[in-house]
């Protein structure tokens, strides 16, 4: 086991955190020293964090079983959760398992046992049942989003899996809306609560409706994109229909963009993202899937491309601007005969007749074919373009690390000279394959 860190300021500093919200310090403190605990607080106000670091205190690095369980509800929750402790830096295992990629996958990866696993219930259940470890040291039970996996239908793996649970002594729920009822079988006695959904913040959110003259919005939609210029943004539709017009029609103009939605295979959906975060993508074209759980920068704007069918949605969507204390906009896309929500009230139109110059899509990702599991560091990654690629500092956009693989964004102007010079090199021991993503 790697060196073991629970200092909380020596984890902060490796996080390049100067200091916590005021969620945060108190979620710290109750549930440090509280058994069951409901923490409540706005999408991107830092929940994973606030139960994280009361939790790596708590591991003993002794015990070679599964310590704590997070059990959320989407694959991407599951992925971003298992970055931010990887970051941490605790020296302590951690493992995110999920459906949609092999079980032999999941089966290499915890065969040396972690101390955190965190998984969708599905998958959580399936490795219960064939008894892949031991459940007897689990202490820890973290259903984060809970709200979300009830509402998809896994109350019957939960139930199963909490009943298993024999040894637990801290439980801790989290949530981004209010009022849903905890169910009997996650035992949940006494809790306190911390509520933070109610805070008398500032909102700094603009909503802004775009009529478009016609009933295609596609148009409108480009011609709002023009207007707000190179700036990254999430296109919200209701069906993965929508999601394919939208995308021919910006492929047709040249914008660039990737999809995401719940009918794509998890490989591409985690691609997806990774195209979106390391800029090589502008707009992430989505469902509702994308309105929370999973990891993407804060955005300067959403674009509600269908209306939203309920008031969560459309709270959940605009989530994923203007959070904490930035500025961000909303703008609400609306057919000329098309009425607005009741929950749609007092927004102003707009004027997008002046465009901003767009320029063409600047970064490209690679993909490379080995991973944390051949011992490559992000470092050898950089030696490896910097040294045979012959790239500057400036050259070299984000690189995210997988266990078997690697992206890496680089200037769309040199990617298939970069290919021809890196693919087939050794990085460590490992003869890789270089790629265009």
């Amino acid at each position: 086991m790697a060196n073991i860190i629970k200092s909380q300021q020596d984890i902060l500093t490796k996080l390049n955190i100067h200091v916590l919200n005021s969620m945060q310090e108190e979620a710290i403190s109750v549930i440090t020293k509280t058994t069951n605990t409901i923490l409540l607080s706005p999408t991107g106000s830092g929940k994973t964090l606030a139960f994280l670091l009361p939790i790596i205190k708590t591991l003993d690095p002794g015990c070679t079983d599964v310590q704590v369980l997070v059990l959320v509800p989407s694959r991407e929750l599951a992925i971003q959760i298992e970055q931010v402790v990887r970051d941490m830096g605790s020296g302590f295992k951690v493992n995110a398992v999920y459906g949609g990629r092999p079980m032999s996958k999941d089966k290499i990866e915890i065969k040396h046992i972690p101390a955190i696993l965190i998984g969708t219930p599905g998958r959580i259940a399936d490795h219960f049942s064939n008894d892949r470890f031991s459940l007897e040291s689990i202490k820890t039970l973290v259903l984060d989003e809970f709200d979300k996996s009830l509402e998809v239908g896994f109350e019957y793996e939960m139930r199963s899996i909490i009943n298993q649970l024999s040894g637990l002594n801290k439980r801790i729920l989290t949530s981004a809306t209010q009022g849903v009822k905890v169910p009997n079988f996650v035992r949940l006695d006494q809790p306190t609560v911390i509520n933070y959904l109610n805070e008398k913040t500032i909102s700094k959110l603009a909503i802004k409706t775009v009529v478009s003259p016609t009933k295609s919005k596609l148009q409108t939609l480009l011609n709002l994109l023009l207007h707000i210029g190179n700036q990254q943004g999430i296109v919200f539709c209701n069906l993965r229909g929508s999601i394919d017009l939208v995308s021919r029609f910006l492929e047709k103009n040249k914008i660039s963009h990737t999809c995401f939605s719940g009918g794509m295979e998890q490989k591409d959906r985690e691609r997806a993202l990774i195209k979106f975060r390391n800029g090589t993508s502008q707009i992430l074209i989505a469902t509702d899937l994308a309105a929370r759980g999973i990891d993407i920068p804060e955005m300067k704007y959403i674009i509600h491309y269908e209306l939203p069918f309920a008031l969560e949605e459309f709270t959940h969507r605009n989530g994923r601007t203007a959070r904490v204390n930035a500025k961000g906009t909303a703008y609400v896309l609306k057919g000329a005969n098309e009425n607005l929500p009741e929950f749609i009230k007092n927004v102003k139109g707009i004027d997008i007749s002046n465009k901003v110059s767009y320029k063409p899509q600047y970064w490209e990702t690679l993909f490379i074919s080995g991973g944390r599991k051949d011992k490559i560091s992000k470092g050898d990654i950089a030696g490896l373009f910097f040294k045979q690629g012959g790239i500057n500092k400036d050259q070299l956009g984000t690189i995210e690390l997988k266990q078997d693989c690697a992206f890496v964004a680089i200037p769309s102007a040199i990617a298939d000279e970069l290919v021809k010079k890196l693919n087939n090199t050794r990085l460590k021991k490992k003869k890789v394959r270089v790629t265009i993503l």
